[in-house]
């Protein structure tokens, strides 16, 4: 089995900054793309940036600028640094993996999510 454990969310004022971080285990021969969704309430659950293995980035329009994603595919964990945070990114964020097991068998992943709220 596959675990994602996100870290980091809590509570900032706008302008402010928060750092996520997100970290895989469990029979994980290798990870292809990795990264973050976030979900608003009464919204769909939106892309927020992916980074591949070779260091390709998708980055949302809406944080391009303010948000930037690393990741260390030795230790199966990628962040999410948020800075000039907006109320409107206040959401519930999601790491997501594509993921190759032990077994080589695919799947994608989630981790159960870490609450981001921005006060104005």
């Amino acid at each position: 089995q596959v675990q994602l454990v996100e870290s980091g969310g809590g509570l900032v004022q706008a302008g402010g900054s928060l750092r996520l971080s997100c970290a895989a285990s469990g029979s994980i021969f290798s990870i292809s793309r990795m990264g973050w969704y976030r979900q608003a309430p009464g919204k769909q659950r939106e892309l927020v940036a992916l980074r591949t293995s070779g260091g390709s980035t998708n980055t949302a329009d809406s944080v391009k600028g303010r948000f930037t994603i690393s990741r260390d595919n030795a230790k199966n964990t990628v962040n999410l640094q948020m800075n000039s945070l907006k109320p409107e990114d206040t959401a519930v964020y999601y790491c997501n993996a594509d993921v190759t097991t032990d077994r080589r068998t695919r799947g994608n992943y989630w981790g159960q999510g870490t609450q981001v709220t921005v006060s104005s």
